[in-house]
């Protein structure tokens, strides 16, 4: 497939995400003095919701009468409608509720947006993702131009739908082709139509190729369920996460791991429970670094567990995570030695379905970047927060996995470049690079943003990262970085957010957390200024 243009974006139906682009067959840092105040930071910060409390301010946002004021008050047309996707709360009591419209009963790509409310229910902004009215002259379109079912397995009917990612709305048909990828995953192309015309709009790739003994982290305790002679890999305790074994097929569910004692793998890959321990290992991590750190319960804020299934075909060097089935896949990597199931991976693909829950970035063009960026900065995030040992924290991606079978890592987030071909710096042809190279800039930015520029040395790694300007810049620590790109991401971007809108919505983030005339608002500036990012 030809490189994505600028303008050929997708909303966010991408059904999956994985680690690395198909073509691949593959605690604290940066102390920073922070110029702020704590305090203010506490009131705008996620509020910490049990799975219960967020189901009930999603219902209620969800009421008639509550989307019937919203719609009014944004001035939405007769045919329009709002659909609650997610609600955030901060400590002070603030709200932001993510909608997703329909025109005429049909969903509108590109047409989601976030309304900004005070405790007392005021409404202070919109975010949206277009700023184009949605109406199109009419929703009946002529049969002569509606796709055909693929024959292929899992393909879907076509769906009308209203294109309004990119300029003047447009009825179109969304079909989605099924099958397999010559790299043996799965395979989602969705194909958007002009209904009138026939003439392809834009087309995407719906899978986003991306106590036990752990291969990669050492001992670990696992979250298990059963008694004695068949214990499950099932985590009670984290919304019944549960890891299964797909035996080298391609589909299905997989089958749950069982054991008679409790105590799961030898840390050695010919032990087929050893993958299913690193896997539910991350999967656990994950949850509880999204519960701690941000006060979100479950991948989707919801309490809901989620499935980890490994050993998928043969020798497929990958992983991926897929919203339909709200589940992680891994390969056993070249030889079948390497299984894709560190912990950095296991974040990155969990959190592909963090960003689908909420800003739910469109996977093509500079907000694709972003998306790739975003599972790689929570990757890196989790391992500090996990602080385990044997997988010491860095900001490196897939270090573990031996992808490229030199020893490497996958990406570096100090200087993205050095793996041959992700962006260090933000140029006008970003929207044209695979989204899996261009979050590179993305990288750059939260590696100045959290340790700095130039030498520096976290956990005993050496960096030495360059900016765009040649200016020196310090870091203000991964966990007020962690907070803002957060933050931004669940409050301010949405489907088209782009690198420049990236910057403001970071810069918003920031302003929120620690004052309009803060240290870390000014670090945040400069980062993307250091990448060419710039306002």
């Amino acid at each position: 497939m030809r490189p994505l243009t600028k303008k050929q974006r997708i909303s966010a139906l991408a059904a999956t995400a994985a680690l690395v682009a198909a073509g691949v067959t593959a605690g604290t840092a940066g102390a920073a003095p922070s110029g702020s105040a704590d305090a203010k930071a506490n009131g705008a910060l996620p509020a910490k919701l049990s799975a219960s409390q967020h189901t009930s301010l999603v219902k209620k946002a969800d009421t008639k009468a509550a989307k019937a004021a919203d719609a009014k008050a944004l001035g939405l047309g007769a045919k329009e409608a709002l659909h609650v996707k997610d609600v955030i709360k901060n400590k002070d009591g603030a709200t932001h509720t993510r909608y997703e419209r329909t025109y005429d009963g049909l969903p509108v790509l590109g047409g989601d947006l976030v309304v900004h409310k005070t405790a007392d229910g005021k409404v202070t902004r919109t975010t949206k993702a277009t700023k184009a009215k949605i109406a199109v002259k009419s929703t009946r379109a002529a049969a002569s131009h509606k796709p055909a079912t693929a024959e292929a397995k899992g393909s879907k009917a076509p769906r009308k739908v209203i294109w309004a990612s990119d300029g003047k709305p447009v009825l179109a048909w969304e079909t989605v082709v099924g099958g397999t990828q010559k790299s043996g995953a799965p395979n989602q192309l969705h194909v958007i139509t002009d209904a009138n015309t026939g003439k392809k709009l834009f087309e995407f790739q719906g899978v986003k190729e991306g106590t036990g003994e752990s291969q990669y982290s050492g001992s670990v305790e696992l979250g298990t369920s059963g008694s004695d002679g068949k214990f499950t890999l099932v985590d009670e305790g984290r919304g019944k996460n549960e890891t299964t074994d797909l035996k080298n097929g391609q589909s299905g569910d997989g089958e749950l791991f069982t054991d008679e004692d409790d105590k799961w793998g030898t840390g050695k890959p010919e032990d087929a429970q050893t993958a299913g321990v690193d896997a539910h290992y991350g999967a656990a991590t994950t949850w509880d670094y999204y519960k701690n750190v941000h006060g979100r319960e479950g991948i989707a804020g919801d309490g809901k567990g989620a499935r980890s299934r490994v050993h998928y075909g043969d020798n497929y060097v990958n992983a991926f995570w897929e919203d339909g089935c709200f589940c992680m896949t891994y390969g056993d990597g070249e030889g079948n030695k390497k299984p894709l199931t560190s912990l950095d991976v296991a974040a990155h693909e969990m959190s592909h379905g963090v960003t689908s829950t909420t800003a739910n970035l469109e996977y093509a063009g500079e907000s694709g970047g972003l998306n790739e960026a975003t599972s790689d900065i929570f990757a890196a995030a989790v391992e500090f927060s996990a602080n385990n040992k044997e997988d010491v924290a860095d900001y490196m991606v897939g270090e573990k996995i031996d992808i490229n079978g030199d020893g490497t890592p996958l990406r570096y987030m100090d200087e993205p470049s050095k793996d041959g071909q992700s962006l260090d710096y933000w140029d006008t042809n970003a929207g044209d690079v695979d989204v899996h190279y261009s979050s590179g800039i993305a990288n750059h930015f939260f590696f100045l943003l959290s340790v700095g520029s130039g030498e520096r040395e976290v956990n005993g790694v050496k960096y030495n990262s360059p900016t765009k300007n040649g200016e020196k810049l310090e870091g203000i620590g991964i966990e007020k970085a962690e907070k803002i790109w957060f933050k931004a991401l669940t409050e301010e971007m949405t489907s088209t957010t782009d690198y420049k809108g990236a910057r403001a919505a970071t810069l918003k983030a920031a302003e929120g957390l620690y004052g309009a005339d803060s240290a870390e608002v000014k670090a945040v500036g400069a980062a993307w200024t250091g990448v060419n990012v710039t306002g």
